[in-house]
């Protein structure tokens, strides 16, 4: 099991589009094979950062994930709000306390 996590950057006028879609997929995100957990997070600082935090079974199955229909869908609704660069990082956690 590893964690993915996505920062994005929007255009501040995006950003209603932008959460109104994610209210349109996140189940299905969810619920793609190998998805365990997904939650999305706002910056308190800057507003218009955002970030995935998912965790997935394999690092296949993100992959499969990230060649389906499905993802090219979202993406290509996500893509053109951005103001930067998106960054990704897959981590394996290694503690967690409650």
């Amino acid at each position: 099991m590893f964690i993915r996590i996505v920062k994005m950057s929007f255009q501040e006028d995006k950003i209603p589009v932008f959460l109104e879609h994610f209210q349109t997929v996140k189940e299905k995100i969810r619920h793609y094979p190998g998805n365990n957990f997904l939650e999305l997070y706002r910056d308190k600082q800057q507003p218009n950062i955002f970030f995935t935090y998912s965790v997935w079974n394999e690092e296949s199955d993100l992959e499969n994930y990230r060649q389906s229909e499905l993802f090219k869908s979202v993406w290509a609704n996500t893509k053109p709000f951005f103001n930067d660069k998106p960054q990704a990082w897959s981590v394996d956690k290694l503690e967690s306390l409650p």
